[in-house]
C-alpha cells in the first residue's frame, strides 16, 4: 500500500457527438483511465464501458499481481454498455483494473494501472471554476472527449494557461482535504465560463421551477453556452454512473441579470436533481443526499448601485435563508467570498485571484458536513433581533462570538411611511462578545426591516466589519423583517 497520494482528473468534453456509444468496440467509459481515483468504502465504485451486444465482461481488481475481486456482467443489447459495482475498498493503492470481453472465440482485454481509492469530488460552475468546451443538444451517455485524462499534479497541469487546466479552486480544495484526510482525493473539473444555471440544469428541474421555455440568455449577457440544459446534457449527465463523495460549485454571476428571481428555486432544484441522478446512475453507491458545497459570490466593480442584482443572487444562493444547511438545502455548505474582492485582478474584478482563501473556507464546510468534524465553518448570523424603540436602538444577538470592526454604512434599515419605504444607514452603536446595537434614530416612521452587507462591493479585502474571532470567517449577508427573530425564515427578501 502506497503512502497517501493525491491525483486529479480534468474532464473537458468536446460536445460534438450525440451518440458516444455507437461503433465503439470494447472500451472503458471515457473518464476511466490510468491514475484515476475511485470512490473508497463504504460505497462501491462503478466501472463501466461499451462492448459487443451479448458478450460477457469480467472486471478484475488486482494489486501486486494478486486478484482482489472479480465481477462478471454482460453487454446490454439496447445500449451496448456494461457495468459492474465493485465491493467497497479501503483508501489507498495502487491497483490495476482489468476488463475482459468474451464472445465466442473472441477475447479482448483492457487494463488501467495506478488506480487509487479515496474520495472523489466533482467541481463545476462557470468562470471562477472554468474550462473550455463546445455544445450539445441532448443527454449524452458518455463524454465525447476528455481534454486532460487522470493525471498526477504537475506544474504544467496546474498552470497550463488562463482558464485552462487546472481549476485553482478545485485543486486547492482537494489539497486542503488531502492534508486532513491523508488518503487519495480525486478531482474532476467540469465547468465553463459565462454560463447560467439553466445550462447546467436538466429539463425536468427547470420545469419544476417554472423557468420560461425561451432557451437563450440575452446576447449582451452571453459569453458561454446558454441554451437550457446544454451543459447538463454534455458535461454532467455523462458522469452520472460515477460514484462520488460530493460536489463543489461556483456559479451565479451569469444569473445576476438573467432569471435572477428564480435562482432561489433553480439552485436548490439543481442540487436535488444532481443528487437523484448520481444516486440512480451509480446503482445507489453515491449517497442520495451527498454533500454539496458552493461559493457565495464575491464582489466586483460594475458601476451598479447597491440595489443591483448581486446582493440578491447571494441571498438566493441560500434559498433565501441566509445560511446553509437549511430546510430546502440539506447537507450543503457554503464559503462566503464577498470580502475577497480584487480591484486589480488582470482578469477583471469578477475573477478575484485569491482562490486559496475560498478553498480553505470551502474545505472547512466539507470537513463539517461531509466528514462530521466539529468545527466552525460559517461566520456569525443574528439569532435574535429586538427593537428597543425608547432607546432608538436595534439590538442583534448572534449565535456565535463576533469580532467587530466599525463600518457605519454596511447595516441598513427599511423605514416606511404611507406605503413608501427607503433604506437608511444604521451605524453601529455598541457591541459585546455576541451582541451588536444599531442606531436607528434616523427612522422617524415604521422600522420594517434590517439588512447587512447588501451591496455589490460591501467591504474591502478581508475588511468586512464582522468576523468569527477565531476562525476569521466573515458574517454572511442577510436581510430580515424586524418582527422576524431569525433571519431568513421569510421566503421574500425584505425590500
Amino acid at each position: 500500500m502506497v503512502a497517501p497520494g493525491f491525483v486529479f482528473g480534468l474532464v473537458l468534453p468536446l460536445l460534438l457527438r450525440a451518440d458516444a456509444s455507437a461503433d465503439v468496440g470494447f472500451r472503458f467509459a471515457s473518464y476511466i483511465d490510468n491514475y484515476m481515483v475511485l470512490q473508497k468504502e463504504p460505497a462501491g465504485a462503478v466501472i463501466w464501458g461499451y462492448g459487443v451486444s451479448g458478450a460477457t465482461v469480467t472486471v478484475t481488481l488486482c494489486q501486486d499481481q494478486e486478484t482482489i475481486m472479480k465481477k462478471v456482467t454482460s453487454v446490454k443489447a439496447h445500449s451496448n454498455s456494461w457495468m459492474v459495482v465493485l465491493d467497497p475498498v479501503k483508501p489507498g493503492g495502487p491497483y490495476e483494473v482489468m476488463a475482459q470481453q468474451i464472445l465466442g472465440r473472441k477475447n479482448f482485454t483492457l487494463r488501467i494501472h495506478d488506480v487509487l481509492f479515496g474520495d472523489v469530488w466533482l467541481c463545476s460552475g462557470q468562470s471562477n471554476m472554468q474550462m473550455t468546451v463546445s455544445q450539445a443538444q441532448q443527454e449524452l451517455e458518455d463524454l465525447a472527449k476528455v481534454d486532460l485524462q487522470w493525471s498526477k499534479p504537475t506544474l504544467e497541469n496546474l498552470g497550463h494557461g488562463n482558464f485552462t487546466y487546472m481549476s485553482a479552486l478545485c485543486w486547492l480544495f482537494g489539497r486542503y482535504l488531502h492534508d486532513t484526510l491523508r488518503y487519495p482525493v480525486g478531482l474532476i473539473s467540469s465547468s465553463w465560463a459565462g454560463t447560467p444555471i439553466e445550462a447546467w440544469s436538466s429539463e425536468r428541474s427547470l420545469k419544476a421551477c417554472g423557468v420560461p421555455r425561451q432557451g437563450f440568455m440575452p446576447s449582451d449577457l452571453e459569453t458561454g453556452p446558454s441554451e437550457y440544459s446544454v451543459l447538463w446534457n454534455a458535461m454532467i449527465h455523462p458522469l452520472r454512473n460515477m460514484t462520488l463523495k460530493g460536489v463543489i460549485w461556483y456559479q451565479g454571476e451569469a444569473n445576476v441579470n438573467f432569471n435572477r428571481d428564480l435562482y432561489n428555486c433553480t439552485f436548490p432544484a439543481l442540487i436535488e436533481d444532481w443528487r437523484q441522478t448520481f444516486h440512480d446512475g451509480s446503482q445507489g453507491q453515491t449517497e442520495r443526499f451527498f454533500p454539496f458545497g458552493f461559493v457565495q459570490l464575491s464582489s466586483y466593480l460594475s458601476g451598479a448601485t447597491p440595489n443591483d442584482g448581486l446582493p440578491e443572487i447571494r441571498w438566493h444562493q441560500t434559498a433565501d435563508f441566509g445560511y446553509v444547511p437549511n430546510l430546502r438545502m440539506p447537507n450543503t455548505f457554503m464559503a462566503v467570498a464577498m470580502d475577497l474582492c480584487d480591484r486589480n485582478s488582470p482578469f477583471g474584478s469578477t475573477h478575484p485571484r485569491d482562490k486559496q482563501t475560498v478553498a480553505y473556507r470551502l474545505h472547512l464546510g466539507a470537513r463539517a458536513v461531509a466528514y462530521g468534524a466539529k468545527l466552525t465553518f460559517q461566520g456569525p448570523l443574528p439569532q435574535k433581533i429586538e427593537l428597543l424603540g425608547d432607546m432608538g436602538l436595534l439590538n442583534l444577538t448572534y449565535s456565535q462570538p463576533i469580532q467587530v470592526q466599525r463600518h457605519n454604512k454596511i447595516f441598513e434599515i427599511s423605514c416606511c411611511s404611507d406605503h413608501q419605504c427607503k433604506w437608511l444607514p444604521a451605524p453601529m452603536d455598541t457591541f459585546s462578545a455576541q451582541t451588536l446595537a444599531l442606531n436607528v434614530k434616523s427612522c422617524h416612521d415604521s422600522l420594517v426591516a434590517v439588512r447587512y452587507a447588501w451591496a455589490t462591493w460591501p467591504c474591502e479585502y478581508k475588511q468586512c466589519p464582522l468576523y468569527h474571532p477565531t476562525s476569521a470567517l466573515p458574517a454572511p449577508p442577510f436581510t430580515a423583517f424586524i418582527t422576524n427573530q431569525i433571519p431568513g425564515y421569510h421566503s421574500k427578501v425584505a425590500k
